[in-house]
């Protein structure tokens, strides 16, 4: 899955109004009439000898019980409008949980009904709690956010030698490497492994290196694969010892295989064209289990949202070290310019997003989301020690984010001020069509130019990225076969024009019909073919072996 980030355009913080007002009223104030007697009463006031920073709490708890209560009204509104099947809704303050409900079902049309210990898909919740496990082997001296990548994990690599070198754990957990967002996940999708991924995403172009923000699961991955190698254990293992052991975090599992045994799971569910949904996917994330592969229940994720407020320590008792934990929740990484000089950027620390809201309070979070059907929210807002965990069941239309956002909202203003759902819906509403092929391939040409004897294309075409594509012609018609050995996907090719037939794309990136462009050599054979959904980042060309 995809990481999916909101900009909301800004003002200057109160907290520093007065501040830049003085700065530049200086030769107003020289001029200014005497003080009214009001006014005189405030000059007696004494001075701060500074500003104020961090901003105080400005929450009572009268603000966050209100807006707790109306937790039921604002879910029971997402649900009837978007048909989200289930939701799995809770609240920390102050060290306690003040809410943990679940609500809806399990899987659309059968009985079992969701509550606090329903085991969900985090798709990329994942990041913040596998920087969480990074963090207890900094805080041991495992390792170091500043390590590089190469010295603990001698098979990392990418494609300039000078970033393998140098590449850190922070710099690849704050997606600054250079690696291109979707880097690996085609690979992924087709069935590969998480040795063969991270073994063949070397062949990705970079952008410049620590100067531009990629969102990159399999770039991520390698950073925390690279810890759990220094630990000398399996990712999976180190989760469970580091982690979810010592936080009581029972449910919780980065093996899929966890999530399929347990019978109080959340199916994952698609909206159809007509509004409903269905339970028709399985999405296996295993192969980049630190970034998207965490399984968890509400009350497992409050219990690990309770560690962040705790700074490290639950329960009275220190789990990961605060100075080691404190990087994750900073700003590393400008993940979002601000468009304009009023607005605010966006920043990414080590698996969180971190963002500073009108009032200039930190706001770090993470949204998970999965197409083929889940869709995961957490927040933290440190300096109101309160936080919000929101799970669902349904692909991801902004469902749990804005449930906190009205949450915060009737927090900070006692009553809704914007429809979030309506609102955040229509942002990801205008992602998912951005995500549209170029080439429009459900519409055929009215008179396609004729394609040659489909024996001409059928042979073996190599890629040193995806491997071989076998191509095939049997009875009339034009199949292709593409991914690893043990488990190779089957595509019908359906003629489109001329040399170009058309395929159904799969897996979590799938956007419709792709094309498989041909290209024929002096002895009519095709000599190669471009498939352009899988030639993203140029990798997509396949040449006759």
């Amino acid at each position: 899955m995809t990481d999916r980030t909101v900009l909301r355009a800004g003002t200057v913080s109160r907290a520093f109004r007065p501040v830049i007002l003085a700065a530049i009223g200086l030769a107003s104030i020289a001029a200014a009439p005497p003080l009214a007697p009001a006014r005189a009463e405030e000059a007696a006031t004494p001075l701060l000898k500074a500003p104020v920073s961090p901003v105080p709490p400005l929450l009572t708890e009268a603000d966050v019980a209100r807006a707790a209560t109306a937790l039921d009204g604002i879910v029971a509104d997402a649900m009837k409008r978007t048909g989200v099947p289930g939701i799995a809704l809770g609240v920390v303050r102050k060290d306690k949980v003040i809410y943990a409900k679940g609500f809806g079902v399990r899987e659309v049309g059968k009985p079992g009904a969701i509550d606090p210990d329903t085991v969900f898909l985090l798709a990329s919740v994942s990041k913040p709690i596998a920087a969480t496990v990074v963090a207890k082997l900094v805080g041991d001296g495992t390792v170091g956010w500043t390590d590089t990548a190469e010295s603990h994990n001698p098979a990392f690599a990418l494609k300039d030698p000078y970033v393998t070198e140098n590449a850190t754990i922070g710099d690849l957990l704050s997606h600054r490497s250079g690696l291109r967002t979707s880097s690996g996940d085609l690979l992924e999708d087709l069935g590969f492994d998480r040795d063969y991924i991270l073994s063949h995403i070397d062949q990705q172009p970079l952008d410049p290196f620590r100067s531009t923000y990629h969102y990159s699961n399999f770039g991520y991955t390698a950073g925390a694969i690279a810890a759990a190698t220094a630990s000398g254990k399996g990712w999976e293992e180190l989760a469970e010892d580091a982690l979810f052991k010592p936080v009581g975090m029972t449910s919780a599992s980065y093996r899929h295989a966890d999530y399929l045994a347990n019978p109080d799971r959340a199916r994952i569910h698609v909206r159809q064209k007509d509004g409903t949904w269905a339970a028709k996917f399985d999405r296996n994330p295993d192969a980049e289990a630190p970034a998207g592969g965490a399984s968890a229940s509400l009350n497992d994720v409050l219990r690990f949202l309770r560690l962040q407020l705790g700074d490290g320590t639950l329960d009275g008792k220190e789990i990961v070290k605060a100075d080691a934990l404190a990087p994750s929740h900073v700003p590393q990484m400008i993940s979002a310019p601000a468009r304009s000089p009023e607005g605010r950027a966006g920043f990414y620390g080590y698996g969180w997003n971190v963002t500073y809201d009108d009032e200039g309070r930190a706001r770090i979070g993470h949204s998970g989301a999965f197409e083929l059907g889940t869709a995961t929210y957490i927040a933290v807002m440190p300096g109101e020690d309160l936080g919000i965990v929101a799970l669902t069941n349904g692909q991801p239309i902004g469902v749990p984010e804005g449930i906190a956002a009205a949450f915060f909202d009737v927090a900070q203003n006692g009553k809704q001020t914007v429809d979030w759902i309506g609102f955040l819906g229509g942002i990801f509403e205008r992602m998912a069509a951005a995500a549209a092929p170029e080439v429009d391939y459900t519409k055929r040409p009215a008179e396609p130019a004729p394609a040659r004897a489909l024996e001409s294309y059928a042979g073996t075409y190599g890629n040193s990225y995806y491997g071989p594509l076998t191509v095939a012609a049997k009875e009339g018609a034009l199949s292709m076969t593409l991914g690893p050995e043990a488990a190779p996907t089957e595509f019908a090719l359906t003629h489109f024009d001329g040399d170009t037939f058309s395929f159904q794309t799969i897996g979590e990136n799938a956007n419709g019909l792709a094309g498989a462009i041909f290209t024929p050599g002096d002895d009519d054979k095709a000599q190669k073919v471009v498939l352009d959904f899988y030639d993203r980042t140029g990798l997509g060309t396949f040449v006759r072996e």
